[in-house]
């Protein structure tokens, strides 16, 4: 007699997590393009600041709202003005990598797509950098902003930018605050299933409000690393999401095995 199994959840092809040392090389290799790929773009002071009065009279001939109109409410209070430092100079590099360690350990699909895309962008976001660098609003006066890392702390970036030697202050646009910001949304909505998983979306739009109400970052920094990460979605394939019935956890009945029916069973019954 055959055995029959009970019917439950069927197995599920679950990809393979790439070599570990492999990702940390690559992830590092990543981190520190990024970090020191934009110091490459030092050095062009002038023509930042020209491009800074650009962007700004661009913004205000589109009549985008002011920037320090979003300073002003970050200014309400000390707290409030130092939280926003702290999370422009915390916040960023910590939250990516806790996004790519997830994905790795819990949806390697979803891994190998977010990191070619963040891989991307970056790429992208070094190469604007060289060809148009731009002094953050924080250094134009025509902006009436006031630096709010210098004046009431934390700062990341070293008090003379022309002398900077860690960060290259003229690389504002696009901002990779922002545009890893909203990849680390876009990956963790596309890798979960929880009702409420849009909520990750606050996490660009808080970026946002810190990028530009601390003077480091226009409006149009923000737009144009949306723009490139779009552009990056639609080149990397995203992973294929493999569907299972839905299973509710009851054992399925065992079939009832079927008998030949004898010849005297069949004339018993015809009495």
């Amino acid at each position: 007699m055959r055995k029959t199994r009970p019917a439950g959840p069927g197995p599920t092809a679950t990809p393979r997590r790439p070599p570990l040392v492999r990702e940390l090389v690559l992830v590092t290799a990543l981190f520190l393009v990024y970090k020191f790929g934009r110091l490459f773009a030092n050095g062009h002071e002038a023509r930042a600041f020209h491009n800074a009065d650009r962007v700004w009279d661009l913004e205000r001939a589109v009549h985008l709202p002011g920037e320090g109109t979003v300073q002003q409410l970050l200014l309400h209070g000390d707290g409030l003005i130092r939280a926003a430092n702290t999370y422009y100079a915390a916040v960023h590099f910590p939250a990516t990598l806790a996004f790519l360690a997830w994905l790795y350990w819990r949806r390697p699909a979803h891994y190998l797509w977010s990191r070619r895309v963040l891989a991307l962008l970056t790429a992208a976001a070094l190469a604007l950098h060289l060809l148009l660098p731009l002094a953050p609003p924080r250094m134009l006066s025509a902006s009436g902003l006031i630096d709010t890392a210098r004046v009431y702390g934390p700062s990341v970036y070293g008090a003379t930018p022309e002398t900077d030697s860690m960060a290259n202050q003229f690389a504002a646009m696009p901002s990779l605050h922002f545009g890893w910001a909203l990849m680390v949304a876009i990956g963790l909505i596309a890798a979960t299933r929880s009702r409420r998983r849009l909520l990750w979306l606050l996490h660009p739009a808080l970026t946002l409000l810190v990028i530009v109400g601390t003077a480091n970052h226009y409006w149009f920094d923000a737009l144009v690393a949306a723009v490139l990460l779009a552009l990056a979605l639609l080149v990397v394939p995203a992973p294929v999401h493999r569907h299972r019935p839905p299973y509710d956890g009851r054992r399925a009945t065992p079939p009832v095995p079927r008998t030949p029916v004898t010849a005297a069973a069949t004339a018993g019954a015809l009495r």
